[in-house]
């Protein structure tokens, strides 16, 4: 019974899934025994795209959509479920401390509403909230939520209805990433993608905090020094209030500038850095399959098949 409800309960798992980011539309079929079957990526042209979480996201309406439209009739996608993976700036995601916390949805959602309604910049009357318990680090429950204004989330849910697909999943790219850590130390995400930059903190598969920033600069002009004092906070904070340290550091978003960013990274953290994807290629917990898009950095992507 027991597994019979875990599997009542466990998020939907479409064939298909598709990554928007405001440089690409990524998107991936797997086949029945969870391989890649096929995948595609179509580029944008500067600006189409704008994540935000108040403002309409889509600027060059014709160019999104037929960025979609192709990849989708490339994967030969037609009339049935899809995942969705947005930008991270769409979402916004918070990790809450309860001592107790009621088990319905229809208890818990007014609260998280309430709790949360000062913290995001939309009215709770127009949100879309999602929510999943955790351990906690000490009595009580742990909670982490994410929400996103409803006309916001419209915009990509448009695109998919738009040529005959269903979103019954959608989730932002650090969220979808999260799965290509594993450990039972304390691991620190630092994921840029734009403007945005998202710094996630994980240990032994539990959220332990997470912050979503917007850079002064794109990700091509972020200086190592700008980085460290993004990451900083959520770094100070973990190592306060979980009484622990930072044990390795994973970068995604930089591609051949990584390098530049070791040195300073591992001087502050006192531990080992490197490439989300690359290690993950390196200690075997990618599919062979996997590659071409562990190559092109497509991590929500590679995330979300892992997750499956």
């Amino acid at each position: 019974m027991h597994r019979l409800v875990d599997w009542l309960d466990a998020m939907p798992h479409p064939y298909v899934a598709v990554e928007i980011s405001p440089e690409r539309v990524a998107a991936v079929r797997w086949n029945r025994t969870g391989g890649l079957g096929s995948y595609v990526v179509e580029m944008l042209p500067p600006g189409a795209l704008v994540p935000s979480a108040v403002e309409p996201n889509i600027a060059n309406a014709n160019a999104v959509k037929t960025a979609f439209s192709a990849a989708m009739g490339q994967i030969r996608a037609r009339g049935e479920d899809i995942a969705l993976i947005v930008p991270d700036p769409v979402i916004r995601v918070f990790v809450q401390h309860f001592e107790q916390f009621p088990r319905s949805a229809q208890e818990a959602e007014p609260i998280l509403r309430w709790k949360l309604k000062k913290s995001v910049p939309f009215d709770a009357d127009e949100t879309v909230i999602s929510y999943m318990r955790q351990p906690a680090r000490e009595d009580g429950v742990d909670v982490v939520t994410g929400l996103a204004r409803q006309r916001i989330i419209r915009e990509y849910e448009g695109l998919a209805e738009a040529v005959g697909l269903y979103p019954g999943v959608v989730l932002s790219s650090s969220l979808a990433a999260l799965s290509i850590l594993d450990g039972d130390k304390a691991i620190l995400l630092a994921r840029v993608s734009g403007t945005a930059l998202t710094t996630a903190i994980v240990r032994e598969s539990v959220l332990c905090g997470y912050r979503c920033t917007e850079l002064p600069v794109h990700s091509a002009d972020i200086t190592p020094q700008m980085l460290l004092e993004e990451i900083f906070p959520l770094a100070a904070y973990y190592q306060d209030t979980w009484a622990d340290t930072i044990h390795s550091v994973r970068i995604a978003g930089l591609g051949g500038r990584l390098p530049d960013f070791v040195g300073p990274l591992e001087a502050e953290f006192h531990c080992s850095v490197g490439a989300l994807l690359h290690r993950a290629v390196a200690e075997g917990r990618i599919q062979a399959d996997a590659q071409p898009l562990a190559d092109r950095e497509i991590d929500g992507l590679v995330g979300w098949m892992l997750h499956r």
